[in-house]
Order: C-alpha cells, then structure tokens, then sequence
C-alpha cells in the first residue's frame, strides 16, 4: 500500500509539473517542481509559493519572516520570538479596538492556527476553509508592516515568554542543548538560542522591539506559501490586492556574515540540576541544510539511532544502558551540529555511554556500514517523508523548513538525494565530520531532591599533596 501511495504521489507531482503556470498580471513566474509554483510580486519582490489541491475546501495559508534568532545580538536576543507573541496583540486594521481581534477571527471560521520561530526563520499559519482565503490573507499582510507595538502589551507577553524560558530550563534535553550550541558557537549567532537569553526577555525596550521588526518584516525578506483549495489565478490576485501596496525594504536587509572560527579542541559542559536521570550527549560541527552531504548524515543518523535494529540500541538500549538514543542532524542555513543524546537507564554512568558511543563511531569509520543497512535507513527515511506530508498543514510547515535554509526547492529534492546514498557515503561523512576536535560533550547530571550528599573527601595530608601534584 506504501509503496502504491508514493508511486500514486510521483506521478501526480509529475504530471502537476509539467502542466504550465498561468501568467499574471504583476508577477513574475520564476520555477515549477514538484506540483509548486514560484513567482515574485513585482512591485515588492514577495515570494510567493502555489501548491493547489482541490480534494478538499481547506487552504492552508502561512507567510515565512526570513528572520530568526541567527539576526539577534546581545541585548536583543529573544526579540524575534517575543515579536512573535505580539504580532497577535493588534494592528492598524485588526485591533481590540475596533473588534477585529486576530484570534477570535480566527476561531470564528474554525482554523487552525498559530506561529513559531526558529534560528533562520519566523512563520505565521492558518488552516481553515478555503472560502476564508480572502480574510486571512488581508489579516497577514496587514500585521506585516502595521503592527501596533505597545509597551503595555509587551510587560505580560513577556511573563508568558518568561515562563516559557523557564520551561526550558527544567527539561534536561532543552537546557543542554543550549549550553552545548553556547560552547560549540563562539562568534556565529547560533551561540545564543532562540527564547533568548533571560535578562534580554525581561529588560528589551519596545523601541529596540519596534527597530527589529521595521529591519526585517517587509516582503522581499519573506515568502507567501499557499496550499489546498483554490485557483492559481485567484490565489495571486488576492496577494496582489493586500501585499501589493507595500513597497520593498528602503534599506537592504542585514544579512549574517559571521563564520565560526574553526574549532581545535573537544570542549565539553555539564549541567548539575535538579532531576531524576541524566543525559550524556555529544555533537560534531556539521554542515547547512543544502549541503551536499545532508542526506547522507540523515541516513547516518538513521543507522546509528533509528529503531531497534540500529547500532546504539544494540549497543545501549538493549543493554539496559539507556532508555533511549536518538540522533540529531540539526537542518539550519549556517552549518549546525550533528548531536547524539542518550537517556541513561538508572545504574549507568555517563563516561560509559559516552565510552560506547564513541566507540560505534569509530567502528563506522574503520569498518564502514552494510548495503543492507543503507538500505534499510533509505527506505525508513522515503516512508517518513511520505506519511510527513499527509495534508496541507502538514506540507506547508516542511515547505517552511525548507525556505528556511535557503531553498524551497529541497522539499522535492531531498527524497532523491536520499535514494543516492551508499555504504561508502556513510563511512565517509564520518571520517569527515565526527573528529574529536570537532566536538561538544554535554552532560546532564541529575541532582535528585533528598537524596544524602555524597561524603566529602578526606583532607589531603602535606605528603599526599605534594605527591599528586
């Protein structure tokens, strides 16, 4: 049934390409693949992606900010994810003033909505009825240069970011992949995570917050993403009359040109906090999104993690070691880190996982991986993507991913460079990337309420001193 399914989706992608894109007035066709069409509105240089489906009379309708935390610097990190919040507090036309709430409007019409931000991206989405098209696109296009910024909004917006950053403090996997991105980033921006940094949340002036958004929320650094029930000719025009009318940028976006220094050493953080059970985890400098060797460390990260068939599961989790490990190739525009994480089972220690981990490694990069093994990882990988874009929302928020790091195009790209990888791929990107100067070690360590402290050492005497020195 499977494999009938993603023969069915080939072909319908197939024929969608090759069927031509309608000219409109005031665009300009750019590509088609894979059943999507791109076009820019001229008057502004707004993206806009089309991916029609009249199976349903649902549409889902999402712009993409390409502004994230990677644009933050000290003393305003956070600052895209609490402009976040307040893109829902009002704007010129959709304020509590005049009735026109955003939230309720869209609750009214049923849609299912909401917004998150990442380190390259901001997006906003709604799904709901195709015959609401028209009002949520007005909605969007309105809070994109007429948000009403407002100090009295922004004092309880950030006691709600506040306890969201607090959240994150208390979840082992959360806090230490800040610190260890904290250790492994020196210079890029990728250093600081996207909730900010606390002292930042609780002290940013609406005027630095009014400064950001009239730096990066204008049309040429965003893109309109459009997919379900509607027409092409009718979609573009609906963009036309709301986004139209906003001119471009006056000044050129800021762009990110901080390179990471090369590291030359391993560097390593430990996290003491209250908990149950501790993490051991340790990530290797990586690569972007678009990188040629990003499918094959996805197919890596497969073998190594994915499954009870997978390496470190054999070689953990089926020895009472952890509970679980799971393999993380971060999917960014600048390069990231590749992290393994590992959930110890009570009795284990840190410094034998970590042991083993490294161990599978380096049998990876002496002995290499099966045919069968590729095989089974590509197969995994193909079925995950299909049953990943079960309907629009779904669709669009992996489109929004792939925005993010630079192409959209990888969207259709991505399953075919999966299908090309080999067992000598694999050993290689190892050999390549997972090196000891390269890497972050992090570890959670659990500090259980109540328990006895662990005796202190005896005092050294002189003698014994000076002889381990």
């Amino acid at each position: 049934m499977l494999k009938r399914s993603l023969t069915l989706l080939a072909l319908a992608l197939s024929v969608a390409t090759l069927q031509a894109a309608p000219a409109v007035e005031g665009y300009t066709h750019v590509k088609s693949l894979g059943g999507i069409d791109e076009y820019t509105l001229n008057s502004n240089g707004l993206q806009v992606l089309l991916m029609p489906d009249r199976s349903a009379p649902v549409v889902t309708f999402m712009v993409t900010y390409r502004v994230g935390s990677r644009d933050e610097v000290t003393g305003t990190t956070g600052a895209t994810h609490l402009l976040e919040h307040l893109m829902f507090k009002g704007s010129k036309n959709y304020n509590k003033a005049n009735g026109q709430i955003i939230d309720r409007l869209l609750e009214k019409t049923g849609a299912q909505y909401n917004a998150s931000t990442w380190l390259d991206r901001t997006n906003y989405y709604q799904t709901l009825g195709s015959e609401h098209l028209d009002m949520v696109i007005g909605m969007e296009a309105d809070r994109m240069r007429n948000l009403i910024l407002d100090d009295a909004e922004r004092k309880p917006e950030m006691t709600v970011v506040r306890n969201e950053f607090e959240r994150g403090e208390n979840s082992p996997f959360q806090s230490l992949i800040k610190e260890m991105m904290a250790a492994a980033y020196q210079a890029h921006p990728y250093h600081h995570s996207t909730i900010g940094w606390r002292s930042d949340i609780e002290k940013v002036s609406i005027e630095k917050l009014q400064a950001f958004y009239n730096t990066y929320y204008w049309p040429d650094n965003s893109t309109v993403t459009v997919l379900g029930d509607f027409t092409p000719e009718q979609a573009l025009g609906l963009v036309k009359k709301y986004y139209g009318a906003i001119p471009k940028s006056p000044t050129p976006i800021p762009q990110v040109y901080t390179e990471e220094p090369e590291q030359t050493g391993p560097r390593r953080v430990t996290i003491k906090r209250a908990g149950q059970l501790g993490v051991a985890a340790i990530g290797y400098k990586s690569i972007g999104g678009l990188h040629d060797d990003f499918a094959t460390l996805n197919v890596l990260g497969n073998i190594l993690g994915d499954g009870q068939n997978s390496r470190l599961y054999r070689a953990l989790t089926d020895k009472s070691l952890t509970t679980s490990v799971s393999p993380y190739n971060g999917y960014f525009k600048d390069p990231t880190l590749f992290i393994i994480f590992a959930a110890l089972a009570p009795g284990a220690t840190h410094e034998q996982v970590e042991k083993i981990i490294i161990e599978e490694i380096e049998k990876i990069k002496k002995d290499g991986v099966t045919q069968q093994e590729t095989d089974a990882a590509v197969a995994k990988l193909l079925t995950d993507v299909a049953f990943s874009r079960d309907g629009s929302f779904s669709i669009a928020g992996i489109i929004n991913e792939d925005i993010a790091v630079g192409d959209w195009q990888n969207y259709v790209q991505l399953p075919e460079k999966y299908k090309k990888v080999t067992p000598a791929m694999v050993q290689a990107v190892v050999a390549k990337y997972f090196n000891e100067n390269q890497s972050t070690t992090g570890w959670f360590v659990p500090i259980v309420p109540g328990a006895p402290k662990p005796p202190a050492p005896a005092t050294a005497k002189p003698a014994e001193a000076a002889a381990s020195k």
